[in-house]
């Protein structure tokens, strides 16, 4: 009988002892993984910011380097851009049509993991209008953000459009 307490006694001191390991374990790995998200909202509104006046310096490489690898741009009017190259040619047409170009951020929405980050936003423009006369036209973005491999943010998804009126289907005449 006392060998049963001395084997089961010390059977439980040693699974309490495991767990005790356990819970210390993930509690410190739970302070290690610490939250992020203000630090990474700030470097988002930062590399934001940069990249809206890199666009308003009609710097087209300049502007896609913002995006991820493997990126996708949604623009108005376009087909889906799903590679650098088409991307480019999006924004080269895009700068090459506007004398200005701005945008700003209104909210930005870091997940709990660090990892994705979106946020929406406001931009205006001028576009060069018929006889060479500047037409403000002003929009919405919705852009969604993805750490990489080495912990830079780049943009992964964007899409914008303007706030004007969608143009009247044309009347059909019988």
């Amino acid at each position: 009988m006392r060998f049963y307490k001395v084997f089961f006694g010390f059977r439980g001191l040693l699974a309490c002892s495991c767990v005790i390991v356990i819970l210390l374990t993930t509690s410190c790995n739970r302070a290690a993984l610490s939250d992020t998200r203000a630090s990474s909202e700030q470097a988002i509104r930062t590399l934001d910011s940069q990249w809206s006046k890199t666009a308003a310096s009609h710097d087209v490489d300049g502007t896609v380097a913002f995006y991820a690898d493997d990126a996708i741009l949604l623009p108005p009017d376009e087909p889906l851009a799903g590679d650098k190259a088409s991307i480019r040619a999006s924004w080269a047409g895009t700068l090459a049509a506007m004398d200005t170009i701005s945008w700003n951020v209104k909210t930005i929405e870091v997940a709990k993991s660090g990892e994705l980050a979106y946020l929406t936003g406001a931009w205006t423009t001028t576009a060069k209008g018929p006889n060479g006369t500047p037409v403000p036209v002003i929009g919405k973005l919705l852009e969604v953000w993805k750490k990489q491999p080495i912990g830079q943010w780049k943009c992964a998804a964007d899409i914008f459009n303007s706030d004007a009126p969608a143009n009247p289907a044309p009347s059909s005449t019988k």
